[in-house]
Protein backbone atom coordinates (compact mmCIF):
# COMPACT_ATOMS: atom_id res chain seq x y z
CA UNK A 1 0.00 0.00 0.00
CA UNK A 2 0.82 3.21 -0.80
CA UNK A 3 1.74 6.09 1.93
CA UNK A 4 -1.02 8.20 0.67
CA UNK A 5 -3.35 5.15 1.22
CA UNK A 6 -2.17 4.24 4.11
CA UNK A 7 -2.69 7.60 5.49
CA UNK A 8 -6.30 8.62 3.99
CA UNK A 9 -7.64 4.98 5.96
CA UNK A 10 -6.21 6.16 9.26
CA UNK A 11 -3.67 3.18 9.28
CA UNK A 12 -0.14 3.06 11.83
CA UNK A 13 2.28 4.82 9.32
CA UNK A 14 5.59 3.01 9.54
CA UNK A 15 8.61 4.58 7.57
CA UNK A 16 11.97 4.38 7.39
CA UNK A 17 15.02 6.89 6.09
CA UNK A 18 18.27 5.64 4.18
CA UNK A 19 20.64 8.44 2.94
CA UNK A 20 21.78 8.02 -1.35
CA UNK A 21 25.25 6.57 -1.00
CA UNK A 22 27.85 8.81 -1.98
CA UNK A 23 30.50 6.19 -3.17
CA UNK A 24 29.04 2.67 -3.09
CA UNK A 25 26.43 1.74 -5.54
CA UNK A 26 22.56 2.23 -4.40
CA UNK A 27 21.66 -1.09 -5.17
CA UNK A 28 23.64 -2.94 -2.32
CA UNK A 29 21.17 -0.12 0.32
CA UNK A 30 18.66 -1.33 -2.02
CA UNK A 31 19.73 -4.99 -1.59
CA UNK A 32 19.29 -4.51 2.79
CA UNK A 33 16.20 -3.24 2.79
CA UNK A 34 14.62 -6.80 1.10
CA UNK A 35 14.34 -7.59 4.37
CA UNK A 36 11.31 -5.35 5.54
CA UNK A 37 9.85 -4.61 1.73
CA UNK A 38 5.66 -4.66 2.59
CA UNK A 39 6.20 -3.69 6.14
CA UNK A 40 6.84 -0.06 5.91
CA UNK A 41 4.79 2.12 4.04
CA UNK A 42 7.82 4.61 2.74
CA UNK A 43 11.14 5.03 2.25
CA UNK A 44 12.58 8.48 2.39
CA UNK A 45 16.25 9.34 0.81
CA UNK A 46 17.64 12.28 2.01
CA UNK A 47 19.92 14.28 0.45
CA UNK A 48 24.05 14.36 1.34
CA UNK A 49 27.21 16.05 0.66
CA UNK A 50 30.81 14.70 1.52
CA UNK A 51 33.33 16.77 0.65
CA UNK A 52 31.48 18.30 -2.58
CA UNK A 53 30.23 14.72 -4.11
CA UNK A 54 26.89 14.41 -4.06
CA UNK A 55 24.50 11.41 -3.35
CA UNK A 56 22.27 10.59 -6.53
CA UNK A 57 18.86 10.87 -4.56
CA UNK A 58 16.90 10.66 -7.45
CA UNK A 59 18.42 7.32 -8.72
CA UNK A 60 17.92 5.96 -5.19
CA UNK A 61 14.13 6.81 -5.24
CA UNK A 62 14.02 5.55 -8.47
CA UNK A 63 15.73 1.49 -7.35
CA UNK A 64 13.52 1.68 -4.31
CA UNK A 65 10.10 2.26 -6.93
CA UNK A 66 11.61 -0.22 -8.68
CA UNK A 67 11.99 -2.58 -6.07
CA UNK A 68 8.04 -2.48 -4.92
CA UNK A 69 9.33 0.35 -2.04
CA UNK A 70 6.77 3.93 -2.19
CA UNK A 71 9.89 6.27 -2.27
CA UNK A 72 9.85 9.62 -0.30
CA UNK A 73 11.93 12.24 -1.73
CA UNK A 74 13.37 14.05 0.69
CA UNK A 75 15.05 17.85 0.12
CA UNK A 76 15.76 21.10 1.98
CA UNK A 77 14.80 24.45 1.06
CA UNK A 78 17.18 26.57 2.69
CA UNK A 79 19.99 26.15 0.28
CA UNK A 80 18.06 26.39 -3.19
CA UNK A 81 16.34 29.05 -5.31
CA UNK A 82 13.30 28.70 -6.70
CA UNK A 83 14.20 27.52 -9.72
CA UNK A 84 16.66 24.65 -8.62
CA UNK A 85 13.82 23.48 -5.92
CA UNK A 86 12.03 23.12 -9.48
CA UNK A 87 14.38 21.29 -11.43
CA UNK A 88 14.58 18.72 -8.17
CA UNK A 89 10.71 18.68 -8.15
CA UNK A 90 10.12 17.70 -11.85
CA UNK A 91 13.05 15.31 -12.36
CA UNK A 92 11.56 13.52 -8.88
CA UNK A 93 8.09 13.49 -10.66
CA UNK A 94 9.70 12.21 -14.05
CA UNK A 95 11.47 9.54 -12.12
CA UNK A 96 7.72 8.47 -10.95
CA UNK A 97 7.99 9.83 -7.24
CA UNK A 98 5.06 10.55 -5.48
CA UNK A 99 6.21 11.84 -2.05
CA UNK A 100 7.95 14.83 -0.92
CA UNK A 101 9.60 15.28 2.41
CA UNK A 102 10.19 19.35 3.28
CA UNK A 103 12.58 20.52 5.96
CA UNK A 104 14.13 23.68 6.66
CA UNK A 105 17.93 23.90 7.79
CA UNK A 106 18.74 21.60 11.50
CA UNK A 107 14.93 19.76 10.67
CA UNK A 108 13.24 22.40 11.83
CA UNK A 109 10.34 25.17 10.79
CA UNK A 110 11.65 27.76 12.53
CA UNK A 111 13.40 29.07 15.69
CA UNK A 112 13.13 31.84 18.00
CA UNK A 113 15.03 34.55 16.40
CA UNK A 114 13.75 37.08 13.77
CA UNK A 115 16.11 35.49 11.51
CA UNK A 116 15.09 32.47 11.31
CA UNK A 117 11.12 33.67 11.26
CA UNK A 118 12.06 35.51 7.93
CA UNK A 119 14.20 32.44 6.89
CA UNK A 120 10.55 30.62 7.65
CA UNK A 121 8.78 32.29 5.69
CA UNK A 122 10.73 33.05 2.87
CA UNK A 123 11.25 29.22 2.55
CA UNK A 124 7.15 28.70 3.01
CA UNK A 125 6.72 31.04 0.29
CA UNK A 126 9.17 29.31 -1.95
CA UNK A 127 7.56 25.76 -1.39
CA UNK A 128 4.51 27.36 -2.14
CA UNK A 129 5.12 28.93 -5.22
CA UNK A 130 7.15 25.98 -6.73
CA UNK A 131 4.17 23.51 -5.67
CA UNK A 132 1.17 25.53 -6.89
CA UNK A 133 3.14 26.31 -10.61
CA UNK A 134 3.81 22.33 -10.78
CA UNK A 135 0.09 21.94 -9.56
CA UNK A 136 -1.19 23.95 -12.82
CA UNK A 137 0.74 22.50 -15.18
CA UNK A 138 3.56 25.15 -15.40
CA UNK A 139 6.95 26.26 -14.28
CA UNK A 140 7.71 29.83 -12.32
CA UNK A 141 8.95 31.24 -15.65
CA UNK A 142 5.50 30.15 -16.87
CA UNK A 143 6.52 27.53 -19.41
CA UNK A 144 3.77 24.77 -20.16
CA UNK A 145 5.10 21.26 -18.19
CA UNK A 146 4.10 18.13 -20.24
CA UNK A 147 1.51 16.82 -17.47
CA UNK A 148 0.32 18.70 -13.81
CA UNK A 149 2.48 17.62 -10.92
CA UNK A 150 1.80 16.91 -7.68
CA UNK A 151 3.16 15.56 -4.31
CA UNK A 152 1.94 13.87 -0.70
CA UNK A 153 3.74 17.27 0.91
CA UNK A 154 5.06 16.25 4.77
CA UNK A 155 6.78 18.99 6.49
CA UNK A 156 9.33 18.51 9.29
CA UNK A 157 8.22 20.24 12.65
CA UNK A 158 10.07 20.71 16.27
CA UNK A 159 8.53 18.19 18.43
CA UNK A 160 10.56 19.17 21.97
CA UNK A 161 8.27 22.22 22.89
CA UNK A 162 6.11 20.29 25.81
CA UNK A 163 3.48 22.27 26.58
CA UNK A 164 5.14 25.62 26.20
CA UNK A 165 4.56 25.91 22.70
CA UNK A 166 4.53 29.19 21.18
CA UNK A 167 2.20 31.18 19.55
CA UNK A 168 4.50 32.33 16.53
CA UNK A 169 5.47 28.79 15.60
CA UNK A 170 1.88 26.82 15.77
CA UNK A 171 0.99 30.07 13.10
CA UNK A 172 4.33 28.78 11.30
CA UNK A 173 2.84 25.16 11.52
CA UNK A 174 -0.52 26.43 10.19
CA UNK A 175 0.52 28.15 7.32
CA UNK A 176 2.08 24.81 6.11
CA UNK A 177 -1.06 23.19 6.56
CA UNK A 178 -2.59 25.99 3.88
CA UNK A 179 -0.15 25.05 1.92
CA UNK A 180 -1.45 21.66 1.77
CA UNK A 181 0.96 19.25 4.33
CA UNK A 182 -0.60 16.14 4.11
CA UNK A 183 1.12 15.17 7.79
CA UNK A 184 3.77 16.14 10.21
CA UNK A 185 6.78 14.58 10.85
CA UNK A 186 8.48 15.83 14.37
CA UNK A 187 12.26 15.14 15.01
CA UNK A 188 13.51 12.31 17.47
CA UNK A 189 11.32 11.26 20.34
CA UNK A 190 12.30 10.28 23.65
CA UNK A 191 10.35 11.38 26.14
CA UNK A 192 6.86 10.26 25.75
CA UNK A 193 5.42 12.59 28.35
CA UNK A 194 6.62 16.19 26.68
CA UNK A 195 5.55 14.65 23.11
CA UNK A 196 1.94 13.86 24.33
CA UNK A 197 1.99 17.69 25.56
CA UNK A 198 3.09 18.38 21.86
CA UNK A 199 0.61 16.59 20.38
CA UNK A 200 -2.60 17.80 22.04
CA UNK A 201 -1.36 21.38 21.17
CA UNK A 202 -0.74 20.45 17.57
CA UNK A 203 -4.09 18.36 17.19
CA UNK A 204 -6.06 21.44 16.10
CA UNK A 205 -4.69 21.32 12.52
CA UNK A 206 -6.27 18.19 11.65
CA UNK A 207 -2.75 17.07 10.07
CA UNK A 208 -0.98 13.18 11.17
CA UNK A 209 1.72 13.97 13.22
CA UNK A 210 4.31 10.93 12.55
CA UNK A 211 6.80 10.72 15.14
CA UNK A 212 10.64 9.84 14.45
CA UNK A 213 12.44 6.86 16.12
CA UNK A 214 16.15 7.13 16.57
CA UNK A 215 17.67 3.41 16.67
CA UNK A 216 20.85 4.04 19.31
CA UNK A 217 23.00 0.97 19.08
CA UNK A 218 25.67 1.96 21.37
CA UNK A 219 26.78 4.60 24.34
CA UNK A 220 29.22 5.55 21.83
CA UNK A 221 26.64 6.21 18.74
CA UNK A 222 24.37 8.26 21.42
CA UNK A 223 27.18 10.46 22.71
CA UNK A 224 28.57 10.75 19.07
CA UNK A 225 25.53 12.40 17.90
CA UNK A 226 24.86 14.60 21.12
CA UNK A 227 28.56 15.95 20.40
CA UNK A 228 28.31 16.51 16.25
CA UNK A 229 24.83 16.56 15.45
CA UNK A 230 22.67 18.38 18.33
CA UNK A 231 23.89 18.29 22.07
CA UNK A 232 20.99 16.50 24.24
CA UNK A 233 19.53 14.94 21.12
CA UNK A 234 19.84 11.41 22.59
CA UNK A 235 19.11 11.80 26.81
CA UNK A 236 21.40 10.41 29.36
CA UNK A 237 18.82 7.41 30.68
CA UNK A 238 19.48 5.96 27.30
CA UNK A 239 23.49 6.20 27.15
CA UNK A 240 23.51 5.02 30.56
CA UNK A 241 20.99 2.16 29.88
CA UNK A 242 23.47 0.90 26.54
CA UNK A 243 27.02 1.55 28.65
CA UNK A 244 25.61 -0.70 31.55
CA UNK A 245 23.48 -3.52 29.29
CA UNK A 246 25.60 -6.76 28.68
CA UNK A 247 24.09 -7.27 25.92
CA UNK A 248 23.82 -3.56 23.50
CA UNK A 249 21.82 -5.29 20.98
CA UNK A 250 18.68 -6.14 22.98
CA UNK A 251 19.19 -3.12 25.14
CA UNK A 252 18.96 -1.01 21.75
CA UNK A 253 15.88 -2.83 20.57
CA UNK A 254 14.20 -2.57 23.80
CA UNK A 255 14.73 1.20 24.02
CA UNK A 256 12.99 0.98 20.04
CA UNK A 257 9.95 -1.22 21.09
CA UNK A 258 9.29 1.12 24.31
CA UNK A 259 9.54 4.22 22.70
CA UNK A 260 7.06 3.12 19.64
CA UNK A 261 4.73 1.19 21.92
CA UNK A 262 3.77 4.80 24.11
CA UNK A 263 3.43 6.06 20.48
CA UNK A 264 0.89 3.55 19.27
CA UNK A 265 -1.41 5.76 21.49
CA UNK A 266 -0.33 9.07 20.52
CA UNK A 267 0.08 9.76 16.99
CA UNK A 268 -0.41 8.26 13.66
CA UNK A 269 3.02 6.38 13.07
CA UNK A 270 6.66 6.69 13.37
CA UNK A 271 9.49 7.28 10.99
CA UNK A 272 12.69 5.11 11.50
CA UNK A 273 16.19 6.47 11.69
CA UNK A 274 18.55 3.24 11.72
CA UNK A 275 21.49 5.05 10.68
CA UNK A 276 23.19 2.53 8.42
CA UNK A 277 21.41 -0.39 10.41
CA UNK A 278 19.04 -1.50 7.76
CA UNK A 279 20.02 -4.81 7.84
CA UNK A 280 18.84 -5.09 11.61
CA UNK A 281 15.65 -3.55 10.62
CA UNK A 282 13.75 -6.10 10.57
CA UNK A 283 14.67 -6.78 13.98
CA UNK A 284 13.21 -3.97 15.71
CA UNK A 285 10.40 -3.98 13.68
CA UNK A 286 9.65 -7.81 15.13
CA UNK A 287 10.32 -6.52 19.05
CA UNK A 288 7.94 -3.57 18.63
CA UNK A 289 5.03 -5.52 16.20
CA UNK A 290 5.07 -3.11 13.64
CA UNK A 291 4.26 -4.17 10.26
Amino acid sequence: MKLKDALEKNQFIVTSEVQSPVEDDPEKLIQNLQLIRGRVDGVSVSEIEIDGVVGDTIKTCDLLKKSKFDPIYQTTTRQKNRLQLQKDLINAHEAGIENLLVFTEDYRLTGDSLQEMMFFHVDAGKLSSVLDHLKEGHTVEGDALPEKTEFLLGSGVESSWGKNVPDLEMKEMEEMTKIGTGYFLTTPVFNLDSFEKFIKNVNTFGVPVIAEVLIIRTAGMGQFLNRHMKPGLVPDWVIKKLSQAPEKQKASIEIFADIVSGLKDLCQGVHIISIGGEQRLRQYLDAAKLK
